[in-house]
């Protein structure tokens, strides 16, 4: 795939510093490595050589600068670590690193201050205040080393912070971070321009605090959507190459579906893989590393969240406010905020759009199938314990069957392994409610999930409804007892209620007759499930 002409329109138009956010594996870290190798001085003939016969060979003006500027290059991808000492560690390992690729510099008419300073971090030896200046520091030595100032380009500059997030260190990593990219990015006197990559805009924290010259270009806005992923005349090219045009509408289904400012865009690391093994289709995405947001979104989901993700799943849309300006902090308080993430890291993309006085109203959907078996599996993942003698599709095929006795088993078991005292101890049905109904999200390939419906006289808890003529569909009735001598109590309540309020009448309008009923109630950890006629 040529991306080459990228370059072309970058020059005319970029900011002194510039942040692409794009989902992981879209083509971030590719694209600063052409970036490195169009500008680097050093090896610029070489390099020269790299661009032959691409789009941007044809355009003499842009490539009268290939090669014309000093490049720091430096990626950040595998600074997170699990705690703030470890992440300082590993601060002061990569910079030295950094620093030592430019130790000819040591060669160079140094002040003995600088010179000090230099061999500290080479050696690993600095106080952390000095790491958090390195790369101002290091641009001004390559400036004055070559008389030309340099370009930076950081790449991933989001991933320890949001290991910080993941790992609660989040206000000792920023306050490093903050000072880091600052000192190296506002007003840098030393540095020609900046591109920074990431996944997310992390702009509320200030951790580009008062940087009046950067301009974010996202999934949200952008100014060059085509830079990032393949459109589909690049996917319908390579199937050209490879004899597989037969295979674009599969391609379609599994891997299309993202809209970058109105373009099509597909997930280009699905794309490449689904060729490279045969034209397998199969959730490549899924096993990269970084989906610890959404797994952390499932933990922390309340029950209306779960509600609206059914029915993303079902193939329906969900409404937020999109706003890139969040904090980490805010996801899971403002629904908003989760889901403005979810877009910006590739779960979730903007079917339809529109400005309004409170910010940009967008329709979400979920861009593909493959995003969908991600969601499926890390369903499965958030209740999966070395401690559970049942696995959850086992289990949630007990519900459907109709084995009481498994259902009553499994469900007092994953209560007991993956609730905490103090979740249980909230005692409120939603809880509970949400607790069941992310189980019951397994089954969205045969189902359709329904929570808080209306239907007859009232408004049912959670529904499956088959998508197969003649299989069996199943209404849930969720209750809390104030004390555990009344959770059979409870249960029959709930189950009557079932039978009281017509619940099945959606069933019947779908032609749907055998309907399993459920009545569970819950006290703390403890559980009592009822089936009709049994």
């Amino acid at each position: 795939m040529d991306k080459t002409s990228f370059l072309r329109v970058f020059l005319k138009r970029h900011a002194q510093v510039t942040l692409f956010t794009r989902p992981r594996r879209f083509g971030k870290t590719l694209t600063m490595s052409m970036m490195r190798y169009f500008f680097d001085i050093e090896g610029a003939e070489k390099h020269r050589r790299l661009f032959d016969g691409l789009a941007v060979s044809d355009d003499a003006e842009t490539m009268a600068q290939q090669g014309t500027r000093p490049v720091l290059f430096l990626t950040l991808k595998e600074w997170g670590r699990i705690s703030w000492k470890l992440q300082q560690e590993s601060i002061r390992w990569n910079i030295g690193e950094l620093f030592s690729q430019y130790d000819f510099i040591l060669q160079d008419d140094l002040k003995e201050r600088d010179r000090m300073i230099f061999q500290r971090i080479l050696e690993g030896r600095g106080e952390l205040t000095v790491y958090s200046d390195a790369l101002a520091f290091l641009l001004r030595l390559l400036e004055a080393h070559y008389g030309k100032k340099p370009v930076l380009l950081l790449d991933e500059y989001d991933a320890p912070v949001q290991a910080a997030w993941e790992h609660d260190y989040y206000k000792e990593a920023m306050d490093f971070f903050r000072r880091f990219f600052s000192v190296a990015l506002k007003t840098n006197p030393s540095l020609d321009f900046a591109i920074l990559t990431g996944v997310l805009r992390i702009s509320k924290e200030n951790i580009f605090s008062a940087l009046n010259n950067l301009k974010v270009d996202s999934v949200l806005q952008t100014q060059y959507p085509e830079a990032y992923g393949f459109t589909s005349a690049e996917v319908a090219k390579m199937a050209r190459d490879f004899g597989r045009e037969d295979k674009l509408p599969e391609i379609r289904n599994w891997y299309d579906g993202y809209r970058f400012d109105g373009r099509e865009i597909y997930n280009p690391w699905s794309v490449i893989n689904y060729f490279d093994n045969s034209c397998r289709p199969r959730a490549y995405w899924v096993n990269t590393s970084g989906n610890a947001i959404l797994g952390e979104m499932l933990r922390h989901a309340k029950s209306k969240t779960l509600d609206e993700l059914e029915a993303v799943l079902q193939g329906g849309t969900v409404s937020a406010l999109v706003d890139e300006s969040f904090i980490y902090n805010e996801i899971y308080r403002n629904q908003n905020a989760l889901y403005t993430m979810l877009v910006t890291t590739g779960y979730f993309t903007i079917e339809r759009v529109k400005d309004t006085d409170l910010g940009m109203d967008a329709s979400l959907i979920i861009p593909n199938r493959e995003i969908r078996a991600l969601f499926r599996r890390e369903v499965i993942s958030r209740y999966r314990s070395d401690d559970m003698n049942i696995e959850l599709i086992e289990f949630m095929q007990a519900f459907v069957e109709g084995d009481l006795a498994t259902v009553q088993e499994g469900l007092s078991e994953y209560l007991e392994v993956l609730t905490s005292s103090f979740d249980a101890a909230k005692g409120k049905e939603a809880f509970y409610h949400g607790f069941v109904l992310g189980m019951i999200a397994v089954l969205t390939g045969d189902y359709r999930i329904r929570s808080n419906r209306e239907s007859g006289y009232g408004r049912y808890d959670i529904a499956a409804f088959p998508k197969q003529e003649g299989k069996r569909g199943m209404i849930i009735e969720c209750k809390t007892a104030k004390q555990e001598t009344t959770l059979e109590q409870e249960a029959q309540a709930a189950l009557q209620q079932i039978t009281d309020r017509n619940y099945d009448s959606e069933f019947r309008a779908l032609g749907v007759t055998d309907v399993l009923h459920y009545g569970i109630a819950f006290c703390g950890k403890r559980v009592c499930v009822k089936q009709a006629g049994k």
